[in-house]
């Protein structure tokens, strides 16, 4: 226990709580070099270098609700490193992730919005610093690397 009385300390409960969608902005917005821009229905694109990472998505025949159909009005499109890091993401039945066959290929996972809850902040956070560095330039990636861990 903390000496506060806390069960933890600050900083490691506000790592470990529930991530939300605002997060989602502010984590991929606090990235270096990032710019927004905004798709036909005004839903934000984050990019670095004119390169997107995350991206809110509009709604698309291929992601439906199973039972009704309908097309979800909620899917955030994030890149990954690698198809083997896709795999994972999307094989997990506990997480939110998922693809499409339209994604086939493409080395990016989706999540609904009204699922990112499904994450603790700190797993969000290593998706959207993931996102980012498999689409900054490599020295961009290397900078921001070697500032986070310190050298």
């Amino acid at each position: 226990m903390a000496a506060s009385g806390a069960p933890y300390p600050v900083a490691m409960s506000a790592r470990s709580r529930r991530a939300s969608v605002e997060d989602v902005h502010e984590l991929a917005y606090g990235m270096p070099h990032v710019t927004v821009v905004h798709g036909s229905s005004g839903n934000p694109v984050y990019q670095v270098g004119q390169r997107s990472f995350v991206f809110f998505r509009n709604p698309r025949p291929d992601a439906v609700d199973p039972d009704s159909g309908e097309r979800y009005p909620d899917v955030v499109v994030f890149w990954v490193p690698s198809e083997s890091d896709k795999q994972a993401l999307v094989q997990d039945q506990t997480s939110p992730f998922f693809t499409t066959p339209h994604f086939d290929g493409h080395q990016s996972v989706l999540v609904r919005a009204s699922r990112i809850g499904e994450l603790t902040l700190r797993e969000l956070t290593e998706i959207v610093q993931d996102a980012w560095l498999s689409r900054a330039s490599p020295t961009r990636a290397a900078a921001w690397l070697n500032a986070w861990r310190g050298t």
